[in-house]
């Protein structure tokens, strides 16, 4: 990207954040900002989770006042996809809003799910994942609306729909705007690297050969390819080549990749239409693939039957995508090409590492910083992150690190690549690098109790086995488990699981003590990770209960949880030096 290019971006983007400041604890005006914040939750404990603490930035004035913040969880059973909770949210819209709903520019926030694979945003979600920057500190919510400051205005009424954890920065001329005021389909398409298209949705553009390319665009597109291989780009015409010098990438060829989108109140009607005759959902529609796939005049039905990308494949999907295709055939689909633009995804634990601590151009471009609302941050610290934190100033945190919601006493030291979340760590205790610790407040047996769970940075909480039989595949910093259990000096015939029975994996694997205070609860699970660093044995106390991160999500005491965070943002306000 060249330096004027660069430079641009990241004016572009302290600009939407000055506007969001400007808007934060204030009474928007008509037709400012949104009419609708609607975010999805996964079920009806993260609903309580979202709305609970939504209501609290509303009271601390974080949030633009006077617009309807909802949440909307799926309904219980099987996984619908965030292309079910889109049509489950307009479903439970039209109910509160009724014929209003055809007057409102509503933004929809895909939050729903666990994040097993950034566990510290599994209990208070990650649309409230913290970041730093901003006073008060920004969270997920703030920074998503930010950067979509500009829309509202230039936006007919209609549904602009968006994930949690992705940020789409983006730069366009003065005097030109990013308008939705097209029937159908308008997505924004930001140019990427082929590799990324495989992992992407990509765009057919009807595109000429060009010399140089226009910082915004408009575009027709004849077909939406979901996760495409690099030959199947090729072969659908979908590689651009580059020739001028606006773009975020050095190679020579390139695609058009998605990211959010908008559609026109009648299209989301039709969609709405389409749910009542559906009735109840059993199987996952993607709001990309399933809904965009449809739309171009070259799309065609073959995709219906392509389940490479299913994570569960349901008898009724293929039926079921076969409705929207014809629903939605015919439909247009505009794209904003964003030619200085940079898309990132910030979902997994060693993402989250990297773009806020390592990442330059990243934290140059949103003004992240290195300490933001914390107390006693040693002057020497570099290349960590600390937020919402208490540290006495004896601390070491060394680089790569993200400490976030948690109070570290004298001496204490964190290893390089290491995340602490919402913990309390005891005077003198080293966290080795590259760990991943986390104390949940959960109830056990009527009492409120910590549990801290640990994992390596890398660690797949995903990966299952069949049967404990094969523990061994099981990876926990780079050890099997069989081996870890022999350090705690527990037999692999002791080791539970919670939930479904055939399927166990790090994330269900009861291994967690049960405490009863969460300096305790931390103290514990780090001499258990120890033990298995250090070739030494060390147990749980006889009869101490044990949780797996499953179990912590099922039974969390939101409302202890959301008191311990009070408590630190007092003691910070209130410059506390010490713990």
């Amino acid at each position: 990207m060249s330096q004027g290019c660069s430079r641009k971006l990241k004016t572009a983007t302290r600009e939407k954040i000055r506007k969001m400041n400007l808007l934060r604890g204030r009474e928007v005006l008509p037709g400012e900002f949104w009419d609708v914040v609607a975010v999805t939750a996964v079920d009806g404990s993260q609903r309580d989770s979202y709305e609970r603490q939504i209501r609290e930035k509303i009271e601390r004035k974080e949030l633009p006042l006077g617009a309807q913040y909802k949440v909307f969880s799926d309904p219980p059973g099987c996984k619908i996809g965030n292309g079910g909770s889109t049509l489950y949210a307009l479903q439970q819209l039209n109910d509160i809003y009724g014929k209003a709903l055809s007057n409102l520019r509503i933004l929809l926030i895909h939050a729903g799910g666990f994040s097993q694979r950034l566990p510290s945003a599994s209990a208070l979600g990650k649309i409230l994942m913290p970041l730093p920057l901003g006073d008060p500190i920004y969270q997920m919510l703030e920074l998503k609306l930010a950067m979509y400051v500009d829309f509202p205005s230039q936006m007919k009424p209609g549904l602009f729909v968006t994930c949690a954890d992705d940020i789409e920065l983006y730069n366009i001329p003065e005097e030109e705007r990013v308008s939705f005021d097209k029937p159908g389909f308008t997505a924004l398409a930001h140019p990427s690297p082929l590799s990324m298209g495989t992992t992407h949705g990509v765009f057919v553009l009807d595109l000429h050969e060009r010399s140089s390319f226009p910082e915004m665009e408009s575009a027709s597109c004849l077909s939406f390819l979901h996760k495409p291989s690099i030959d199947k780009m090729r072969d659908s015409g979908a590689v651009c080549r580059k020739q001028g010098g606006l773009f975020s990438m050095s190679d020579s060829e390139f695609v058009y990749t998605d990211s959010t989108y908008y559609m026109d109140f009648d299209t989301a009607k039709s969609l709405l239409n389409l749910l009542n005759e559906l009735g109840p959902l059993n199987c996952e529609i993607d709001a990309y693939g399933d809904f965009l796939q449809a739309l171009g005049p070259k799309a065609t039905i073959e995709y219906t039957k392509n389940t490479a990308n299913v994570t569960k494949e349901e008898s009724s999907l293929v039926e079921i995508r076969q409705k929207i295709f014809f629903l939605l055939k015919g439909t247009p689909l505009n794209v904003i090409l964003l030619n200085n633009s940079k898309f990132y995804h910030i979902g997994t634990t060693t993402e989250y590492l990297f773009h806020l601590t390592e990442n330059e151009a990243f934290r140059s471009e949103l003004g992240l910083l290195s300490s933001a609302f914390t107390v006693n941050v040693n002057e020497n610290f570099s290349g960590c992150c600390i937020m919402h934190s208490v540290l006495d100033l004896s601390c070491s945190i060394e680089a790569g690190s993200v400490v976030e919601y948690s109070r570290l006493e004298a001496g204490v030291s964190v290893g390089g690549g290491s995340i602490i979340s919402s913990c309390w760590v005891s005077s003198g205790l080293s966290v080795p690098a590259g760990a991943f610790m986390h104390t949940l407040c959960v109830s056990h047996q009527e009492q409120t109790t910590f549990v801290t769970v640990f994992f390596g940075i890398k660690d797949n909480l995903k990966k299952s086995v069949a049967s404990p039989a094969h523990l061994e595949e099981l990876l926990l910093f780079g050890f099997n488990l069989t081996k870890c259990l022999s350090h705690w000096e527990m037999e692999n015939e002791c080791l539970k699981f919670s939930g479904d029975a055939s399927s166990c994996s790090l994330w269900n694997a009861r291994l967690f003590p049960v405490c009863s205070e969460q300096q305790s609860s931390f103290s514990m699970s780090l001499r258990m990770l120890q033990a298995i660093l250090n070739g030494n044995t060390s147990s749980p106390p006889r009869g101490t209960a044990l949780m797996s991160m499953q179990d912590c999500l099922r039974h969390k005491n939101l409302e202890e949880m959301l008191k311990l965070k009070r408590g630190l943002h007092d003691d910070i306000k209130q410059g506390k030096h010490s713990i």
